[in-house]
């Protein structure tokens, strides 16, 4: 599939025979040694850990005693590189997400694969039909065991990753491509092309509980508050808006809290701060290269940050006050800042192309990145959390009661 032709996908419809011949044969390759799919882009140093201590939940630096906070030391280069065949060259899609339970799901053209962090081992949810497919967005609900696919033909699909079957589809809600996901407890919100952003309750047999109406082009960025109380959704419109859940209404589109103009480009990067309920970071694309702050209580903009390049993602460090930014051209570059002063930290370079899309390790240490030069890098950014973090709240089950759907 080709991306979708658009402002932030300047070069989706340049291609060329000998281009054309080029990716055939690459796919051919890639079909007759499917290992290559996730493997080391390089051979990796030896000897290597079978399971490197970055990827462990339990921690992320040495157990030692300190008696002053040094200085932390970011590494400058990629933990790791793997394999990202056919990931799909698309601004406006979200293929890439990390679970709770250490997963990392990643969509390449019609296949989703999963990645386990813990052990390195790699495996196919599933391939979905060319007449469906490609798959459009993945994003893994709060038990880290149930994942969300959304598809070129409008459709979403429920799978569970444990018993690797699929439990339910979601049809109709949308006219198209479904690029966009995020979850809300039981709550699963889609944003589609078709400009739409519809609520569904995955437990019941007819899921759609609320439909939010404001964004005249597709929906690229969804992203709920930790409270559950409010989302933030950015569209290709250049438009951000706020919805707050009590203001949610069943029988009617919902009207927003806010309709947030600023941005001059699409609007696909949306970060809620960790330490700060009601701040959002938000990204604008190639004609806007800004991070902009928001109090979503108030709509007003704190801060506005020209980045000089297309904002793809965005994620807050859990457990320091920073923020990091992936890019396009030029650099194509992962940028740390120190939050509120928006000083650069550090400045990761590595990927060849632009930096689609980014995802956080459970513990907040690592972050993935996958780029249109078809790699996905791991990154060492975050450093170690301070204290150790009490024992997190028992996630309620969102499929608990989907057996008794009949």
């Amino acid at each position: 599939m080709k991306p979708k032709k658009g402002k932030e996908n300047p070069n989706s419809a340049i291609s060329s025979p000998s281009r054309e011949a080029y990716r055939r044969q690459l796919a051919e390759t890639f079909n007759m040694n499917r290992s290559r799919i996730l493997a080391f882009k390089n051979k990796p140093p030896a000897p290597v850990e079978l399971i490197p201590q970055s990827h462990s939940s339990s921690t992320c630096s040495l157990n030692q005693p300190k008696l002053a906070k040094p200085r932390r030391h970011i590494p400058q280069t990629s933990e790791r590189t793997l394999d990202a065949p056919d990931l799909v060259d698309d601004y406006y899609l979200n293929l890439l997400d990390w679970g709770s339970s250490n997963v990392l799901a990643i969509a390449l053209g019609s296949t989703v694969y999963l990645w386990d962090a813990l052990n390195g081992s790699t495996s196919e949810l599933v391939t979905i039909d060319d007449e469906n497919g490609p798959v459009t967005s993945v994003s893994w609900a709060p038990d880290g065991r149930h994942i969300a696919i959304g598809l070129n033909n409008s459709e979403v699909q429920l799978w569970d990753s444990t018993a690797n079957r699929q439990l339910r589809s979601l049809r109709g809600g949308h006219r198209s491509r479904v690029g966009s996901l995020a979850w809300n407890n039981h709550i699963l919100t889609t944003g589609g092309m078709d400009g739409k952003i519809i609520n569904n309750d995955v437990r019941i047999r007819d899921p759609v509980v609320e439909t939010y109406r404001g964004h005249t082009q597709e929906v690229c960025g969804l992203n709920w508050s930790a409270s559950g109380q409010q989302l933030a959704s950015g569209g290709n419109d250049n438009l951000l808006h706020i919805w707050d859940r009590s203001m949610a209404s069943s029988n009617s589109a919902t009207q927003w809290l806010h309709r947030l103009e600023e941005h001059t480009s699409a609007v696909k990067a949306l970060a809620w701060c960790p330490f700060q309920g009601n701040l959002l970071a938000t990204g604008g694309g190639g004609g806007d290269r800004c991070i902009k702050f928001w109090n979503t209580h108030t709509g007003a903009c704190l801060n506005s940050i020209d980045t000089g390049s297309q904002v793809c993602a965005l994620l807050w460090n859990k457990n320091e006050k920073e923020l990091l930014s992936s890019h396009g051209f030029t650099q194509n570059q992962l940028t740390l800042w120190k939050y509120p002063s928006m000083v650069k930290t550090a400045e990761l370079t590595g990927h060849t192309s632009r930096v689609l899309f980014m995802a956080q390790s459970p513990d907040g240490c690592t972050v993935a990145s996958a780029a249109a030069d078809e790699t996905l890098r791991f990154w060492n950014v975050f450093g170690a959390p301070e204290v150790a973090k009490p024992a997190p709240k028992a996630v309620r089950e969102p499929f608990a009661q989907l057996n008794r759907i009949r």
